[in-house]
């Protein structure tokens, strides 16, 4: 199921700019990728290198809480 936040195919042309990720749509294709499919696939990569998912923020807050309870600073 391809991603709702890919509208369309200049999408995947805005994406591949470079070299090295013609070659990875090429190797895809060959590996029997459909085109929505290697869309959605640079679309997670960029998503993940970019930031991507909003809970890291909230890990970080549960491991600080972690961090004061192991070490006594706060109670349960």
């Amino acid at each position: 199921m391809m991603n709702p936040q890919i509208h369309s195919e200049e999408h995947l042309i805005t994406v591949t700019s470079t070299e090295s990720e013609t070659t990875e749509i090429d190797t895809l294709t060959q590996s029997g990728f459909t085109s929505d499919e290697i869309m959605s696939l640079l679309w997670l990569r960029q998503w993940y290198q970019n930031g991507g998912s909003d809970r890291t923020e909230i890990i970080r807050h549960l491991e600080f809480l972690k961090l004061l309870v192991l070490t006594g600073k706060l109670e349960l």
